[in-house]
Order: C-alpha cells, then structure tokens, then sequence
C-alpha cells in the first residue's frame, strides 16, 4: 500500500501528540512546515483544538476582510504515513470533521520526525509573508475539514497560545475524551 501525504494545523502539529494518536513512534514519517491556501483555521466552541475550513465557507464569519496571511493556515506536512496510522488519525478526529484531499505548499525541506520533537521548530515563529509568487509547488496531502461552521468561533486559532496553555496536557494526560 502506498504511504499517505497529511497536513495538521492543530494538536496533531505536534510531534508528542501525533505519536501518542498513531500508537507508535513515528520512526518512517518525515515532516516538514507547510501552508494551505485559502481556508482560514478557527477555535472550535468550547475546546482547545481547532477547525479548519475553506475560506469560501467561514468568510462571513468575519466583519473585515482577512489579510492573505490570515486567510492561509501553516501547519505541518507529515510523509509516510500508513494505513494503521490513518486508522487511529480517523478514530481521533472523529465525526466533527472529513478526511479530504488538498493541495499544500512545504515551506522547507522534510526532516525525519524524530528530529522535530520540540515545539519551536515546528512553526517558525517569525515566518516569511505568505506569497504564491515564492512558494514551492504544492503537494497532495489529506487534512481534516471541520465540518460544522457554525460551531466555529469567528477567532483564528493559535498553535503559539495551544503549546503555551494547553499542548502538555494532550501528551500528559488520558485522550479518552477525544480519542478511543
């Protein structure tokens, strides 16, 4: 069977928690930062994780007009993954969202994941503006759509807020609320 190709925006962005969903230590998977254009990433009511959607569906949302950076997610582009690990990734995202394909763009060269293990390298913190004229060509991954708009609040999600507040307790405690 043919690896797959995924973009995480959310929990999943983080090595810890990636392994700890896919039930082993992600030895045959590189990763790499990457962005996908035109879906905008939102705090879920009610939860620490977010929602991801096309921007054409979350628009109105807003009462202003996104900046292009606002209107793209960065997130990271994991390689390799098997059908086992899709398996556990499905159970975990659960009905909340869809599994789709999308076109992302890498913003660098992928690394075996067991040399990312530290939250700051994932994302830079200072990244380079978003331009279509300087990106890499895009790749095809899967991702997870958030499917329930209307349960999006009109915020963006911070990874920078999540790995400050809230990303320990999702490699430190029980994920049975969130994952079976």
């Amino acid at each position: 069977m043919p690896a797959h190709s995924a973009f995480f925006y959310g929990t999943l962005m983080h090595p810890k928690i990636l392994t700890r969903v896919i039930k082993n230590g992600g030895s045959h998977l590189t990763i790499c930062p990457a962005v996908l254009l035109d879906h905008t990433r939102h705090v879920v009511r009610n939860a620490d994780y977010p929602g991801v959607a096309p921007l054409s569906r979350t628009k109105d949302l807003f009462d202003r007009e996104l900046t292009r950076e606002e209107s793209c997610v960065r997130g990271t582009l994991v390689f390799g993954l098997t059908d086992a690990d899709i398996k556990h990734l499905d159970s975990f995202e659960g009905e909340e969202y869809a599994r789709k394909i999308v076109e992302v763009h890498p913003l660098a060269e992928s690394e075996p994941l067991s040399t990312g293990l530290t939250d700051k390298e994932l994302i830079p913190r200072h990244a380079p503006p978003i331009s279509e004229g300087s990106l890499d060509p895009s790749v095809t991954a899967e991702t997870y759509i958030y499917l329930d708009v209307n349960n999006l609040v009109p915020e963006l999600w911070s990874w920078e807020d999540f790995v400050k507040k809230n990303a320990m307790n999702w490699y430190t405690s029980p994920l049975e609320f969130r994952y079976a």
